[in-house]
C-alpha cells in the first residue's frame, strides 16, 4: 500500500547527500530501502548521504562489484547494509546473499532492488531518481509503502507530494 509520495528537485551531488541523510536519520533497523534510476541517476550518492544520517563515519562506495557490504554503526544506531542488486539475475541470488539474517538489526540499501528485493520489508520507502542528461539536476520521487512510513515522514524531506 502506498502511503505518499514526494517529489524532491535536487540540483547537486551534495543536495542528493542531504536528502539520504533526511531519510537516514528517519529510518530504524529493520528498515528496507529501494532505489531504481538510470546510472549516475545519484543511487550511491543518496546511500552516502543515508549512512551520514545515521552516524556511520566510513566511506560508502558502489558495492557494484562485491554485491554487498556491511557498513558498521560506530554508535548504538544500526548499521547500513548497502547492495548492488545490478549484476544479480534473480531473487534466488539476491536471498543467496543471506541478508535476512542482518536485515532486522540495520537499515538495507538496494539499489537495482526493484523486482529482487521487496520481500524482506513491506514497510518501506523507495527511491526514484530522474537524472536530466544535460545537468547535475535531478528529480527524486521517494515514496512510503506500508505502515510505519507515513506521509508525515516523508514531509521532512521537503518537495512536493505527488
Amino acid at each position: 500500500m502506498t502511503l505518499g509520495d514526494r517529489r524532491v528537485v535536487v540540483p547537486t551531488a551534495e543536495a542528493m547527500r542531504d536528502l539520504g541523510s533526511d531519510v537516514g536519520r528517519a529510518c530504524a533497523g529493520g528498515d528496507v530501502i529501494l532505489l531504481s534510476g538510470e546510472l549516475g541517476a545519484g543511487k550511491t550518492t543518496f546511500t552516502q548521504g543515508v549512512a551520514r544520517g545515521l552516524g556511520i563515519r566510513e566511506a560508502v562506495t558502489s558495492p557494484t562489484f562485491v554485491i554487498a557490504r556491511t557498513h558498521q554503526n560506530p554508535a548504538d544506531g544500526p548499521d547500513l547494509v548497502h547492495v548492488d542488486a545490478y549484476r544479480l539475475g534473480s531473487a534466488v541470488e539476491l536471498d543467496d546473499l543471506d541478508l535476512d539474517a542482518s536485515v532486522d538489526e540495520s537499515v538495507t540499501v538496494v539499489e537495482w532492488g526493484h523486482g529482487l528485493a521487496e520481500g524482506p520489508a513491506e514497510d518501506r520507502p523507495e527511491g526514484v531518481r530522474e537524472a536530466d542528461p544535460d545537468t547535475e539536476e535531478r528529480t527524486a520521487v521517494v515514496r512510503a509503502l506500508g505502515g510505519r512510513w507515513s506521509d508525515d515522514d516523508l514531509g521532512v524531506l521537503g518537495g512536493v507530494p505527488c
